[in-house]
């Protein structure tokens, strides 16, 4: 059973501390327009041990120095599904830079030739053989955490506790079929593709 923990405003300092090597990492937020119309709502983090903390910021200030730290902090790996819009997400509304990051879409894209299918779900499924139910994803996630239902914070939290599995294994993957350097490459362009979503190049600008 996955330990969940509620958490307002920020981690503590002690939780920040003991994230050694590698943390996933996720958002919720109103909408996929972010910044320019949609806004943070739920912060997911979990360390290696499995357990998830879920964390609703302050949406007056998004002051979270604990949790900035660990997102800063280049000696942790920062996992993630889709970075694009959790990076974006993270570092306009918590004036920081995500350092060190793992994503698992890319890589998959990159790496997991044999299919189109490069959702979490599809992951989860091939690599820990579990059925993820996304019923909840349409969720009003701006309501008070402790008026979030059970059903919800499992949905909040399956989208942290497989990373590490699924990061190990594109990785092997990507190391195997000589295309680490390639994935590196696209990682590196990250910012400046978020940088062209905040700018409304929304679009891929390498098509002809």
């Amino acid at each position: 059973m996955v330990k969940i923990h509620r958490l307002k405003g920020d981690i503590t300092p002690e939780i920040a501390n003991s994230f050694k090597e590698s943390v996933a990492i996720d958002t919720e937020a109103t909408g996929l327009q972010i910044p320019e119309r949609d806004k943070l709502s739920l912060i997911q983090i979990c360390g290696e041990d499995g357990e998830v903390y879920i964390i609703q910021p302050d949406r007056k200030n998004y002051k979270s120095p604990n949790l900035v730290s660990v997102l800063e902090n280049r000696k942790i790996i920062k996992i993630g599904h889709f970075l694009r819009f959790d990076k974006n997400a993270l570092e306009y509304f918590l004036k920081c830079k995500i350092k060190n990051i793992f994503d698992t879409k890319i890589a998959s894209k990159v790496v997991r030739t044999y299919t189109d299918q490069h959702g979490l779900k599809n992951l989860v499924y091939e690599f820990c053989n579990k059925s993820l139910d996304k019923r909840q994803g349409s969720s009003d996630w701006n309501k008070d955490i402790n008026e979030l239902s059970d059903k919800q914070l499992e949905y909040a939290a399956n989208d942290v506790i497989y990373l590490h599995k699924i990061k190990s294994q594109l990785e092997k993957m990507l190391i195997r079929e000589n295309r680490i350097d390639i994935y590196n490459r696209c990682i590196n362009f990250l910012d400046t593709r978020i940088e062209l979503d905040q700018n409304g190049f929304k679009f891929d600008v390498f098509e002809h």
